[in-house]
This record gives C-alpha cells, sequence and structure tokens, in this order.
C-alpha cells in the first residue's frame, strides 16, 4: 500500500510522527511525507525512516487565498501522479486542502487528524468571527470526503459537531495525540534536588510551545513576575519557536519580558530533551489544545507539570496525580500552583513519577501508532 502523510512542517513531522512512519515501513508499505521544503536536516530524519520525500508550497499561517489555491492546485497534481491509495493528513491547512485535492483526485483512502483548533476557532472578535465561519466552511468540504477523522479530545469533537463541520455519517474516531517516544524520553534526575525531595537550588519551571498568544506566554510571564517578588531566585523558561502572523508574540515582547527579568527565552531546539532535564516542572497555560507533546515529552521524562484546565491539556494531566490544573487565563491561579512546587518540593519527584507511569500506560507512541494503524485497517 501507497500510504501518503501530509503536513505542514518537515520537522513536526518528523518529531511527532516518526513512530508511526516507522510502523508503516515495518510492515512493508510504501511511505511518502509531503511538507513544504526547506529544512534538509529535517527530511533528512524522515529519509532515515525509509520515507520518500516530496515538496509542497504552503503558507502555514496567511490567510491570503491566492497562496491556498496554489496549494490546492499542487496537491492535486501531486495526488493524481503519485496515486496514493491512503491519504493520512495532519494540522490545519494540510487536512482542508490536502482532503479536498485527496477527493478530486480520488484518492480511494482519506483520513484526517484534528492536532487542535487553532486561531479560527478562538472567535473573540469580529475578524476572527469571520475567519471562524470561512474555517466551518473550508472544514465541513474538506472532511465530507474523510473515511475516518481522528481527533485527540472529547471537546474538539463537540466544538465541531456543534459547528455543523461533522456530518451525521462522519466516521470519528480517538488518537492520544502522537504519543510520546517513552524510549527517547527517558527519566533523568532532576536538578538540585535531594534525596527527602528537597530543593538545593533555584526551581527551574519550562514552558515548551511555538510562541503564540494562545499558548499563554503572557499569563506565564504575569505569573512568573507574581511568583519572583516572594521567590527571586525562581527561573522561568521559554523555548520554541517564533511565529509570524495571526495570534504570533512579537519579538519586541519577548525582550521585554526578558529585560523586566520575568522570562528567560532559550530559543528553539530540535531536541528539547536536555532542556527538560534541566528542569523541574513543566508549565503549559494554552488556552485550547489538541494533546499537548511537550507536557507528554516532560511526564516521560518523569517531570510534573501545570497546565490549564482547557481542551487537551485537561486529557494528559490529572489533578494532582502527574501535575495540577488551573483555570485559563488566570495567571494568580497558575502563579500559586507554581508557587505550590515550591513551598511543597516534595510534589515534584512525587508527581514526576506519577507522570512517567501514565505517559507508559497511555501516552506510549509504540501504542498509539499502532491504534492508528488498526482504526485506519492498514495492514501490519
Amino acid at each position: 500500500m501507497k500510504i501518503l502523510v501530509l503536513g505542514n512542517q518537515a520537522r513536526s513531522m518528523g518529531n511527532f510522527w516518526s513512530v508511526l512512519i516507522r510502523h508503516m515501513r515495518a510492515a512493508g508499505h510504501d511511505v511518502l511525507c509531503c511538507a513544504p521544503g526547506g529544512d534538509v536536516e529535517a527530511e533528512a530524519v524522515l529519509t532515515a525512516q525509509g520515507a520518500r520525500l516530496r515538496q509542497y508550497p504552503l503558507d502555514r499561517k496567511g490567510l491570503n487565498p491566492l497562496r491556498d489555491i496554489c496549494t490546492f492546485t499542487a496537491l492535486f497534481r501531486l495526488f493524481r501522479e503519485e496515486r496514493p491509495d491512503l491519504l493520512f493528513a495532519s494540522t490545519i491547512k494540510p487536512v482542508i486542502y490536502g482532503c479536498l485535492a485527496a477527493r478530486f483526485a480520488r484518492v480511494p483512502h482519506i483520513y484526517a487528524t484534528i492536532t487542535g483548533l487553532g486561531y479560527a476557532f478562538e472567535a473573540d472578535s469580529f475578524f476572527k468571527k469571520c475567519v471562524y465561519h470561512l474555517g466551518r466552511l473550508l472544514y465541513g468540504g474538506a472532511l465530507a470526503g474523510a473515511e475516518g477523522i481522528f481527533f485527540q479530545n472529547q471537546d474538539d469533537i463537540a466544538v465541531f459537531r456543534n459547528a455543523g463541520i461533522l456530518g451525521a455519517k462522519a466516521r470519528v474516531l480517538m488518537a492520544r495525540g502522537t504519543g510520546v517516544d517513552t524510549q527517547r524520553f527517558v527519566p533523568v534526575p532532576f536538578p538540585n534536588y535531594a534525596d527527602d525531595g528537597e530543593l538545593t537550588g533555584p526551581p527551574v519551571f519550562l514552558l515548551i510551545a511555538r510562541l503564540l498568544e494562545a499558548k499563554g506566554l503572557a499569563e506565564f510571564a504575569e505569573a512568573a513576575r507574581l511568583v519572583k517578588a516572594a521567590y527571586p531566585e525562581a527561573r522561568f523558561q521559554v523555548l520554541g519557536p517564533q511565529e509570524h502572523g495571526l495570534g504570533s508574540i512579537s519579538p519586541q515582547q519577548m525582550q521585554a519580558w526578558q529585560d523586566s527579568g520575568c522570562l528567560e527565552y532559550l530559543g528553539e531546539t530540535r531536541d528539547v530533551r536536555p532542556y527538560v532535564a534541566r528542569a523541574h516542572v513543566m508549565v503549559l497555560p494554552s488556552w485550547r489544545e489538541g494533546t499537548p507533546t511537550s507536557i507528554m515529552e516532560g511526564m516521560s521524562m518523569g517531570r510534573p507539570a501545570v497546565v490549564t484546565d482547557a481542551p487537551g491539556c485537561r486529557e494528559v494531566v490529572q489533578h494532582g496525580v502527574n501535575g495540577l490544573r488551573v483555570p485559563v487565563r488566570d495567571a494568580p491561579a497558575l502563579a500559586a500552583a507554581m508557587e505550590s512546587f515550591i513551598t511543597s518540593p516534595q510534589n515534584i519527584g512525587r508527581m514526576g513519577a506519577a507522570g512517567r507511569q501514565l505517559a507508559l500506560a497511555e501516552f506510549d507512541a509504540e501504542k498509539v501508532a499502532a491504534h492508528i494503524l488498526e482504526d485506519m485497517c492498514v495492514p501490519a
């Protein structure tokens, strides 16, 4: 079987879907990975899995209809040329334009993965409401031809149903996000942490995310300011790539937070593990997620988490077990949750260990990949 895996970045495809691609190749399938070009190192990761590569044009964040038409046209031609048996598309624009193009190109089996709702579903301004209605129409047309649609949390299913995107006969499937490679993200000792559960150095709180408003960066900066007023030695770090366009955090804003002493911006990296190893607690005050990969990776490495009680986040953090949940857009509550790990540092080790066990039991990428292939009826 020829399987075409479609995404918006070679880098994220290699980071998140490498285990699934490996399973496909191990079963003898011809795997073609399609993403915009320009990242040679990320493409090498995919070819190392035995996948072939094709590139196509994509403006990930823009709303220029001419560029999106070019994306649709390029994908239609690519599908007609390659004649895949199955399309597996993830992220917003690849799902919309990929599934539409696959319908017109008569791809026999079309599957989509909804990894999150994104900017279009925030709808907290007139402009965003216009984007929402356009997105609703595009999603509806694209998913009407899908054989199955994977979701990562029940909240997103409800949003799609209430918006009229999912038809009565839509085959709705569930997946634990992309899962986490528990053999790669292994537990490591906490820095400056004694056997009796006491901190012997400054606590480090780490947020890993793209620099977007919806990741709760403003709330993290404000919460950091509040905590540092009482515990000036505490460190609050941000790791992730800068974004451009709608909903992004400007470099000037990030610099202002750094200049104020609230945050340390660590830039971006291809391997988050060294940074997680130097942290005590993972933080993600996101407004909404599909399933947060950075938190699952931290859990697998034995790190507790503080997240918002938001769709996706509540799927991976059990309050009081492997971390804490706080209300969305509530910086004082976020500050109180982070401060609790400073005043009760024994919870760092206890909740971190529980997170590792949860990652092994429910979020292991090997299990997630096998489940996805079984749901798509792909011979293993």
